[in-house]
């Protein structure tokens, strides 16, 4: 009976696990049966599937050795409960089941022999599977999610990569599939307006954005055929502005033509020139605030450009609209644009052109919208092309004794004096001659001669007898320039005979017969006289030649004042260009008429033998450090015959004495100041003196003033009549930068300390105060130094190079084989 119920205990846990019994021979292990049963737990696909060995091993490692231990393990796992599953619908008896790699039969009814695995064995087994199956499941799992992950990130790598590749391709379309060679060595890209100009090799020397004012939704076209031009390209932008471009080419320089249309009186053409380290230096222009130079050291906002005192405004006394590049380009502005200028404006490195018209600098308009017109040139070197560029046959029409001024400016000193009285005048002659070692030059007389500027008569009152006190000085070998004014002051005995025969510039908008007025120097109210009216030269020239006649007057000087010197509304008989305009038609109208030495600015190089005076500048250190980087920059834009300003500066002009009948005390510079600007001075085309070395009453300055002097007229004074004469064919200028002595040598660009003269002599004078050593760089070649007379290596720096307070550095070209 127990024996009973054991078979029926262990059919109800065979059925609830649905598995068959299956027959036990003698000897056969229980490995192919526990296979059967732990498959129905196990993944198909696993490799990590448990079996037992042959040897009757379980996996607890105890061996079934009979079927009495087997029964009492069916005794003791038949007291433990278990949960019985839905019951399955078993096999047919018939059936055969695949148990591992063995087939069994399993007959319908058990046989007594038959072995089942415990209960104990099969939880054993299943908890171990699922124990190594649960670790493979999050393995695999981790292992699909990597890879998720790469190819996730391979998808976004691809997308960046294509959108990096379109974005190039776009980039690269736009700046060279559409960068067009308009022209040779030429490309324009019309959509994004950027230019690029190279030279005979390939290299980029210039780069520029043009058109910036232009909207950046407006398309290009071409011109209707009615605006095109034969020999340029046309593009419109419509209603905004119509771009024409030109080429010419004159042997190995090619120019290229740029004419800015503007449609609209809204839009003003703005081009802007890359200005980088990398695209060279730039040079010209004329005097600007600081005197930066090269200019691409400077800053400026955007300016007119129209002259001016660079203590109140941007530009100075003397322009002219050419820069160069040390790369070998020029710009050269039209003369009737309304140009505006800027230099690094907010914080760019560019250079920028700008038409624009405004109610003072362009007030007269020439074309209904702004136009802007220039003219780029460009070839492999910088001097060449500067001279190709340079104006020539400065000697046409020019009169013997025109030439002999030129000479005698450049051999004899200019006297600046501002006349109280017939001594003071008298008195300072006679200082000159007893120095003994200083020639006797032009006596220039400041407008003080006068009673009231614009009375162009000697005051009878301060001067009884000049006409005897200018006989004197003439016997003593002195010429008498007297310096003139266009402003007529309001209280002079001649406004309003001008005012009456209206030759005066009238006030815009008024009634022509009201004079406008402006402030000029110590006037306080003028008027200017009008150079445009046909009736206004006869009248000045007549008042001039009656002082030629009474007191024989050598020459004259214009004192010409700036463009802002000008009336505000000021308005012409006939328009001008600009405000600037004035001088150049003032100054040929009185050419023309009597003789003149100089003027004091220009927008145009006045013909032989007008020298053309730096400006005024303060006695200072600082001042000092201007005037070689003017005269350079001056020499360069076309004005090759130079006056530089006094001596020390032009702080105060001097008396002959220091008496009390003197209307004010005479101040004279910082003397190691005047030293340093007499020996600089010494070596420039005139030298100009308001206050004497005498007046320092110190005797080695006076030695060293003696010894410069004749410097000056051994060694200086032969080379300025030579270049002089150069310069009359060339227009090359005397005063020259060291790049105009080798043009490819990169350290010559900046030097702005040093300058020649001609291609002979360099010069380094002391600029700092208390300095008594300097750098000094020659270009190439041997050149004899000034000081000691050694021979000197080019192309390299000397440091630290001594120079005594007395003493000025300079050097002389030798020939380039010349050795001791």
């Amino acid at each position: 009976m127990n024996n009973k119920n054991e078979e029926d205990s262990r059919q109800n846990v065979v059925d609830s696990l649905d598995v068959v019994p299956v027959e036990n021979p003698k000897g056969q292990t229980l490995s192919s049966i526990t296979e059967g049963v732990t498959s129905k737990f196990s993944r198909p696909d696993s490799d990590s599937s448990t079996t037992f060995s042959n040897s009757g091993s379980t996996p607890n490692g105890s061996e079934l050795c009979s079927e009495t231990e087997d029964e009492e393990n069916d005794d003791e796992f038949s007291k433990i409960p278990l949960q019985t599953p839905p019951r399955r619908k078993t096999a047919s008896p018939t059936s055969n089941r695949k148990l591992g790699n063995e087939s069994l039969e399993l007959p319908g009814v058990q046989s007594p022999h038959s072995t089942i695995t415990s209960v104990n064995s099969i939880q054993s087994l299943l908890k171990e599977k699922f124990q190594l199956s649960l670790p493979q499941a999050l393995r695999s799992n981790k292992k699909r999610q990597n890879a998720d992950y790469r190819l996730r990130a391979f998808v976004g790598m691809l997308f960046l990569c294509i959108v990096f590749l379109v974005g190039f391709a776009h980039v690269y379309y736009n700046t060279h599939v559409l960068q067009r060679a308009y022209f040779d060595r030429f490309r324009f890209n019309k959509n994004e307006r950027v230019m690029h100009i190279y030279n005979r090799v390939g290299a980029e020397i210039i780069a520029a954005r043009l058109g910036l004012e232009i909207s950046p939704e407006s398309g290009v076209f071409p011109c209707l055929p009615h605006h095109q031009r034969a020999d340029s390209v046309c593009l419109e932008w419509l209603q905004q502005t119509r771009l024409y471009l030109a080429h010419t080419r004159h042997e190995s320089m090619d120019c290229y033509h740029f004419t800015w249309q503007s449609l609209n009186p809204s839009f003003d053409p703005k081009d802007c020139f890359d200005w980088s380290h990398k695209r060279g230096h730039w040079y010209g222009g004329g005097q600007i605030q600081n005197m930066a130079y090269p200019l691409e050291r400077g800053k400026l906002d955007l300016s007119p450009f129209i002259t001016g005192d660079t203590q109140k405004y941007p530009f100075g006394n003397v322009l002219k609209r050419y820069f160069l590049n040390s790369k070998g380009a020029t710009i050269l502005v039209d003369s009737e644009t309304p140009l505006y200028v800027s230099i690094n404006a907010n914080r760019s490195k560019e250079f920028c052109l700008q038409a624009k018209h405004d109610n003072f600098a362009y007030i007269n308009h020439l074309t209904p919208f702004p136009h802007l017109n220039y003219s780029i040139c460009a070839t492999d070197n910088m001097k060449n092309l500067h001279y190709r560029m340079a104006e020539k046959s400065l000697w046409d029409g020019l009169k013997p004794d025109e030439l002999h001024a030129v000479h005698t400016l450049l051999t004899e000193p200019v006297w600046q004096i501002s006349p109280t009285n017939e001594a003071a005048i008298y008195n300072y002659t006679e200082d000159v001659i007893a120095l003994g070692f200083l020639r006797q030059g032009h006596v220039l007389l400041s407008d003080e001669w006068q009673p009231n500027p614009g009375d162009f008569v000697l005051d009878e009152k301060r001067f009884p007898s000049m006409e005897e006190t200018i006989n004197i000085i003439h016997r003593r070998g002195f010429r008498i320039v007297f310096s003139i004014q266009p402003f007529i002051s309001t209280e002079s005995q001649n406004f309003q005979d001008a005012v009456t025969n209206r030759l005066l510039i009238s006030e815009r908008g008024s009634d022509p017969r009201i004079p406008a007025l402006t402030r000029y120097k110590n006037i306080s109210s003028a008027g200017v006289l009008d150079i445009t009216n046909r009736k206004t030269l006869p009248w000045l020239v007549s008042k001039l030649e009656n002082l030629i006649t009474k007191y024989h007057v050598d020459s004259f000087y214009l004192d010409l004042g700036t463009a802002h010197d000008m009336p505000h509304y000021y308005k012409c008989e006939h328009p001008l260009t600009n405000p600037d305009h004035y001088k150049t038609m003032f100054t040929q109208a009185i050419l023309n008429s009597v003789p003149v030495i100089g003027v004091s600015g220009a927008i145009s190089r006045p013909r032989a033998p007008v020298f053309v005076s730096l400006p005024p500048f303060p006695s200072s250190w600082k001042a000092i450090k201007t005037v070689i980087p003017t005269i350079l920059t001056y020499g360069m834009i076309g004005y090759p015959f130079i006056m530089p300003g006094a001596v020390g500066g032009d702080i105060a002009l001097p008396m002959a004495d220091n008496n009390p009948d003197n209307d004010f005390e005479v101040s004279l510079p910082d003397k190691e100041l005047y030293v340093r600007w007499l020996q600089l001075s010494t070596f420039l085309p005139v030298i100009r003196f308001t206050h004497l070395p005498s007046k320092y009453a110190d005797t080695e300055l006076l030695g060293m003033a003696k010894t410069l002097t004749t410097l000056r007229q051994k060694t200086v004074t032969p080379l300025l009549k030579k270049y002089a004469n150069n310069t009359l064919d060339t227009g090359l200028p005397i005063i020259r930068p060291l790049w105009m002595l080798d043009p490819t040598d990169p350290a010559c660009h900046v030097v702005v300390d040093e300058f020649s003269v001609g291609e002979e002599l360099i010069v380094a004078p002391i600029l700092y105060s208390g300095s008594r050593q300097r750098e000094v760089y020659l270009p190439g070649g041997v050149w004899r130094d000034g000081i000691d007379g050694s021979l000197r290596k080019g192309s390299r720096w000397i440091h630290n190079y001594k120079v005594k307070d007395i003493q000025i550095a300079y050097f002389v070209k030798m020939p380039d084989n010349t050795r001791f």
